[in-house]
């Protein structure tokens, strides 16, 4: 690859190794390097900006939890060595909560959680990045309620008017990759079955799933099935009925020994105006950012089935709009 390391055999060698090297190898101080120095790092809870910040909130994480593994299940990229590569990475990360931190005094607990991260890269460096934890999957694990634990996180930053504001576009910083994908088939059956979804069309889920469907959803939740994989989908979009849907960034690939598979960075904007996983209406405005993976095999109603699924957002960011948003309404 034009501009890496050649201890590199891939790109996807590259994403899964700097990931094993930073974070399970204690090579914290490697950021200086694979992280570029202004990189803009956007997740639900927010955006910082360079890699200071990174190494900042990776040491909190390693020291609230110093077991931590990432495992990474796939990486579906796209981009080249001249215009740069796009990194769509899922990861199984588990840890013991045994060390004070963020998530309150250790418990003792363990959790495991699906991370899906899209990382920027060009010779050798991440510039740009979209990241989605499963954060409401630790603390429910951890024995909270994401509700609760966003009123919490309120409180402790200094109440509704100083606490730190979860992402939306308005906060967005401009970095330096303006791709958006690939036209690869994979991508494209994966996109219209999230447009039709969220346009309503449910009675697709079963036109387009494999029956024997496993998705792996926001809150640690495993669904099995199309009534489990309905009862998901159904329950977000029914929290924003009117909210709109956009594409951001999607990918599809196959081969290198995996079935075929799609990538979507995607996000829901609009107002919390329906009943669903999300409780009663209230009528904050809402920025959900959402990032899925889907693998697809040869079982389905036309002779292709979506075989499994993750679809990642944050609970912990939407109930802190919508509690904000109340606050600030009184």
């Amino acid at each position: 690859m034009k501009g890496f390391s050649n201890r590199w055999k891939d790109f996807p060698d590259y994403i899964i190794g700097i990931t094993k090297e930073i974070w399970e190898d204690r090579g914290v101080g490697t950021l200086n390097h694979y992280y570029s120095d202004d990189i803009p790092v956007r997740s639900p809870m927010g955006i910082s900006r360079g890699n200071q910040a990174v190494i900042a909130s990776t040491m909190a994480t390693i020291n609230e939890f110093p077991d931590r593994e990432l495992l990474g299940e796939d990486v579906i990229w796209s981009g080249d060595a001249d215009t740069g590569y796009l990194s769509s990475h899922r990861l199984l990360t588990k840890a013991t909560h045994t060390r004070d931190g963020q998530f309150g005094p250790a418990t003792g607990k363990h959790w495991q959680v699906y991370v899906l991260a899209d990382c920027a890269a060009k010779e050798d460096t991440i510039y740009d990045e979209w990241l989605v934890r499963d954060y409401g999957g630790i603390v429910r694990q951890l024995g909270l309620d994401p509700r609760d634990y966003a009123a919490s996180l309120i409180d402790r930053e200094g109440g509704p008017d100083q606490a730190s504001k979860p992402f939306t576009p308005d906060a967005d910083i401009q970095g330096d990759y303006s791709g958006t994908g690939n036209d690869n088939t994979w991508g494209q059956r994966y996109a219209d079955t999230l447009t039709r979804i969220m346009n309503h069309d449910f009675t697709h889920i079963r036109d387009s799933y494999d029956r024997a469907v496993i998705g792996e959803y926001a809150g640690a939740k495993r669904a099995i099935g199309w009534d489990d994989v309905l009862e998901f989908w159904v329950g977000l979009r029914s929290s924003f009925p009117h909210a709109d849907f956009k594409i951001h960034h999607q990918i599809g690939m196959e081969g290198n020994m995996l079935p075929p598979r799609a990538a979507i960075r995607w996000s829901l904007d609009g107002v919390h105006d329906g009943w669903g996983t999300f409780g009663a209406p209230t009528g904050a405005k809402v920025h959900v950012m959402g990032i899925s993976h889907a693998e697809f095999g040869p079982y389905g109603p036309d002779g292709i089935g979506l075989r499994r699924e993750w679809a990642l957002y944050d609970e912990v960011a939407i109930w802190k709009q919508i509690l904000m948003a109340r606050a600030s309404s009184k």
